[in-house]
């Protein structure tokens, strides 16, 4: 007799997505995600399948720097730097607005 195990709960959500949808939500080809990779970057992980899975948080990271590369006509290095920049200045204003509501008490 052979036991059929079911199993009622969903999987789990997953903070990674394909490649190719990776590359269909932040509308980059994949030569540019490849200059992005060698940069370090973005750092995909390679499934046992040979599947390159992103971050999905990178997707508006990548996003943003296509928007100020095109519009400003920036190399993908300058780009990086201006993204990784403007996201240190977020979270110092988020700080900053944490202590002023800690103060405010």
């Amino acid at each position: 007799m052979t036991l059929l195990h079911t199993y009622t709960a969903m999987p789990v959500a997953s903070d990674r997505i394909a490649k190719m949808e990776f590359l269909e939500l932040t509308g980059i080809d994949e030569k540019e995600l490849m200059e992005l990779i060698h940069m370090e970057w973005i750092s995909p992980i390679v499934t046992a399948q040979d599947e390159w899975l992103f971050l999905v948080r990178d997707v508006p990271r990548v996003r943003k720097y296509v928007r100020l590369c095109d519009d400003f006509e920036l190399s993908p290095i300058a780009g990086t730097i201006i993204v990784d920049l403007l996201q240190r200045i977020a979270t110092l204003e988020r700080r900053i607005q944490e202590l002023d509501a800690l103060t405010a008490l």
